[in-house]
């Protein structure tokens, strides 16, 4: 009931609004559900329609046409004014497509209003996503977490398909005159999403007792980051070397061909080993219910030693793109760390001039090989000064060294041990531990025991 797909193949018309005030500032959004917006400018019209033409392409449906447009903000009845959904009307008739993707969010009676005016399916933005996802969860984890997007998303749904109904008489199970079938889903969907939880809790335990095991070792963890399709999958497998073995990550020219998380242990020369993570890609307004679902998977980004910030090279708005995905690791808490920025396929064409930053920056072609010496230097570089897990023990008489500790927010953890010391989990970078070896204080590699 609640997550039909499209049949491969199906035509569909597609709108794109323009919503401001002509002057590139965003509308309010008081009549449609925002979507994880971000601070930083707003792309070109041309480029969020290419990515939306992607995006529809990636679900197997058929694009006919776009119609586009703007306003000060969505009609609050069809999001769209009157005279664009005459217009969508006409195009749906033209094409012979029987299905309407609308590149936002709407609310349920937005959704509910143009499906009656229009008489064919509304698919939202975040639908489209939501559907792209489930086809490309391959995991357990993946697949739990793209369910649990689709049922929170559905619970705000519910008032699309339900509100002509009659109360309905109660069965054997139910008392007084019984449930609206609305409140039946609701009931429904409030217990699946306990389950998916539950599940998912369980997942997530496993993934972190590996995390604690790699941290009391002392292992650094390198996570790459960047927008969908910007080729960090092909760059994962180039420095794992397990292209072509079945071992590395799926490599393909479509948005989220990523979604489950993949870690290998590799040696970098000045680091060791590390843990190099492939992670799900960014996209302009994230769907809310995507990023809670993923906020587990999204914690090896917020917990990683170093992040590798992928840029494709080739793409017109990479200024833009390197905001969004900046914009989502604030977000997530991830903003803080570490980062090398690595500019992706300019095997392509010369690498753009990008406003400069705070973070080191490397041109590489994953495919060729070029570059890859220079970005594992950078990593092993970076990796040998950032903050790892270490143990220190003091004597409670120490209090002022804690109390340092405390303050910087290096501590993790804290427990006594049977001769009465301290014993604390901190992460130090090498230059704050050689100082408090200095200082006669007892450390230890990696996490407590």
């Amino acid at each position: 009931m609640f997550f039909d797909r499209p049949e491969p193949g199906r035509r569909a018309v597609l709108l794109s609004l323009r919503l401001g005030d002509g002057r590139g500032r965003q509308a309010p959004a008081a009549a449609c559900v925002a979507a994880a917006g971000t601070s930083g400018p707003r792309p070109s019209r041309a480029a969020v329609d290419d990515e939306f033409r992607h995006l529809v392409e990636s679900a197997e449906i058929r694009p006919a046409r776009l119609v586009a447009g703007a306003r000060p903000r969505p009609h609050p009845r069809w999001f769209a004014g009157a005279g664009k959904v005459d217009e969508l009307a006409s195009a749906l008739a033209a094409e012979n497509a029987d299905l309407l993707v609308v590149n936002h969010e709407l609310t349920a009676g937005q959704q509910r209003n143009l499906e009656e005016r229009l008489g064919c399916r509304v698919m939202t933005r975040t639908e489209l996503i939501l559907h792209i996802f489930a086809d490309r969860a391959r995991t357990r984890e993946g697949q739990l977490q793209v369910e649990l997007a689709q049922l929170t998303h559905a619970r705000t749904r519910l008032v699309r398909g339900w509100t002509h109904l009659d109360r309905q008489r109660g069965g054997l199970a139910m008392r007084g005159a019984g449930e609206k079938q609305i409140e039946l889903d609701a009931r429904m969907l409030r217990m699946r999403i306990r389950s998916v939880q539950e599940r998912l809790q369980s997942v997530h335990g496993q993934r972190e007792r590996s995390r604690r095991r790699r941290q009391r070792t002392g292992v650094p963890t390198v996570a790459l980051v960047g927008y969908t399709n910007a080729g960090k999958s092909t760059l994962f497998n180039a420095l794992t070397r397990s292209d072509g073995d079945g071992s590395g990550a799926l490599v393909a020219d479509r948005l989220f061909a990523t979604l489950d998380p993949l870690m290998r242990r590799v040696e970098i020369e000045g680091a060791g080993h590390v843990v190099l993570a492939d992670t799900v890609g960014f996209i302009r307004d994230l769907p809310v219910s995507l990023v809670e679902a993923f906020r587990a998977t999204l914690e090896q980004v917020r917990q990683a030693d170093l992040l590798l910030h992928v840029m494709d090279a080739t793409a017109p708005d990479v200024d833009d793109l390197r905001t969004e995905v900046r914009d989502v690791l604030e977000r997530i808490g991830a903003s803080g760390v570490p980062t090398v920025e690595v500019l992706n396929k300019v095997d392509a064409g010369d690498p753009p001039a990008l406003e400069p930053g705070e973070a080191p920056r490397v041109a590489v072609s994953a495919v060729r090989g070029d570059g890859l010496n220079e970005l594992r230097d950078m990593i092993g570089g970076a990796v040998g000064v950032v903050a790892r897990p270490l143990t220190v023990l003091l004597d409670p008489s120490a209090g002022r060294v804690r109390a340092r500790l405390y303050e910087r927010g290096a501590v993790l953890s804290e427990t006594s041990a049977e001769d009465g010391r301290l014993v604390l989990c901190v992460r130090l970078d090498r230059e704050e531990a050689a100082r408090l070896r200095a200082e006669g204080v007892e450390l230890r590699e990696g996490s407590p025991a």
